[in-house]
């Protein structure tokens, strides 16, 4: 009987809940149908810590395993530890997550070697496609299995690429959310001048502290207040599969991720040799437009994209780019595969505080200009409708410009600018806003939204 997977087949991953929409016959099905597309010797695997995460591993396993195709278990790690072993290994990768969604929740993200990404544009569809058509038996013997430890390496790969052996003594609170920060931090970080202060360090997919998701401002309080009550100078927090970082400064206040990319496109460019791709950095269209100014300032070539990790990724291969950066605080490394890493994002953010004197606070405002929004949602059933009533309102503004590479972006003559775009999965429009100063953002952000939300009217 065919598979209906189309619920769970997402823009760049499988997530679904377990066991209603995602179970270990589906997991198997995708496994089989992951090998045939991938045509690979072999396939390695890392998991999460939910308690789904190994069973449907194992199941994803004996998928592979039934097309001919090896498994190598990385075992337990983050999903930016399986980008390294896809990467390290030249092997195909599944993940099996649901990052910072809720315990009930799991998901498979899928790589080619080299961690080179799989989303519906790149082959997901096909898979989708496969599985649920149902992959019949390779003929001749099975695949074998065999565990590959890549902990260490990972953490000593990194350890290479930013160096903190040199930097000041640091203390540094850090929230793991139970999510996977808790297994990585401890090896990447030990042995260093960082006093480390655990939160949440236990790996527990039922998420009993708070969401593993930093980006929603509740979810990073506990991390706030303790930065302030150890007298810290830095606070991180990682997404439960440690593939996101989000960092506070020492007065508790959190660090714009678009601040985050500009400081370590600044230390990219600082390396940048004689091949033009070391000067090009990718950032996404709601990142604040100090980022392209700062880049310009420092000598590199801005480069703007679409939101999301497949078109992150696609102008980071197309164009060489040494760093990518997203205002979701998702950060991609040429040097990491053109992958996405919070842990080396930390790292950065950790040695250019740490090679200087300055408190956090005073090194962030170099790269954050502008006051911001940040993302507000508003639910919407006529989501296209609204898009043209706000193009409408602003088509005649004098000086305004306007274009369409990702839902609708306005730049006013004064530089205030705001993208609104449509959500793939959910009957929502996201706004953001920037503005020289907070009058106008607040300004254009009441005016804006007064269009969006007026469906009813």
């Amino acid at each position: 009987m065919a598979l209906d997977l189309a619920a769970i087949v997402k823009a760049y991953d499988v997530r679904g809940v377990v066991p209603d929409q995602l179970d270990e016959g589906i997991a198997r099905a995708i496994g089989a149908a992951f090998a045939r597309f991938v045509g690979s010797a072999a396939v390695v695997t890392a998991y999460d810590m939910r308690e789904s995460s190994i069973p449907l591993s194992r199941a994803f396993g004996d998928g592979v395993r039934s097309q001919g195709v090896d498994v190598v278990e990385a075992g337990l790690g983050s999903t930016d530890m399986l980008y390294f072993a896809s990467g390290f290994l030249d092997l195909p990768g599944a993940m099996f997550t649901a990052s910072h969604n809720p315990a009930k929740y799991n998901g498979i993200k899928l790589c080619r070697a080299g961690a080179a990404p799989i989303g519906q544009d790149s082959g997901l569809t096909e898979i989708r496609d496969m599985a649920s058509a149902g992959v019949p038996d390779a003929e001749g013997e099975p695949g074998s299995v065999s565990r590959r430890e890549l902990l260490a390496e990972y953490a000593g790969y990194l350890r290479r690429l930013v160096d903190l052996s040199g930097v000041r003594p640091l203390t540094v609170v850090i929230d793991a959310g139970n999510g996977m920060g808790g297994h990585t931090v401890p090896a990447v970080l030990a042995d260093l001048p960082l006093r480390i202060i655990p939160m949440y360090f236990e790996l527990d997919g039922d998420f009993p502290n708070h969401e593993a998701n930093p980006l929603e401002p509740a979810n990073i309080v506990d991390l706030q207040k303790r930065v302030v009550a150890e007298g810290a100078d830095i606070g991180i927090a990682f997404d439960g599969d440690a593939d996101r970082c989000f960092i506070v400064d020492e007065r508790g206040e959190p660090v714009s991720p678009s601040a985050v990319t500009a400081l370590v496109a600044v230390r990219e460019l600082a390396k940048a040799g004689e091949n033009p791709a070391d000067r090009v950095i990718i950032h996404n269209l709601i990142c604040s437009k100090a980022v392209p100014e700062i880049v310009r300032e420092h000598g590199g070539e801005p480069v703007r994209t679409r939101v999301g990790h497949s078109f992150i990724k696609g102008e980071m291969a197309r164009t060489g780019a040494v760093f990518g950066g997203e205002h979701s605080a998702h950060y991609y490394f040429r040097d990491f595969w053109r992958a996405d890493t919070g842990m080396l994002a930390a790292m950065h953010v950790l040695a250019a505080l740490g090679e200087g004197d300055a408190p956090l606070s005073r090194l962030a405002a170099d790269y954050a200009r502008y006051p911001a929004s940040g993302e507000i949602n508003s639910t919407s059933q006529d989501q296209q409708g609204r898009l043209a009533a706000v193009e409408a309102h602003f088509a005649d503004r004098s000086g305004a410009t306007v274009d369409h590479l990702d839902g609708l972006t306005v730049e006013l003559a004064d530089g205030s600018w705001f993208n609104i775009r449509a959500s793939n999965t959910e009957p929502l429009l996201r706004l953001n806003v920037e503005g020289r100063d907070e009058a106008s953002m607040t300004a254009l952000r009441e005016e804006t939204l007064s269009i969006v939300r007026s469906e009813a009217e």
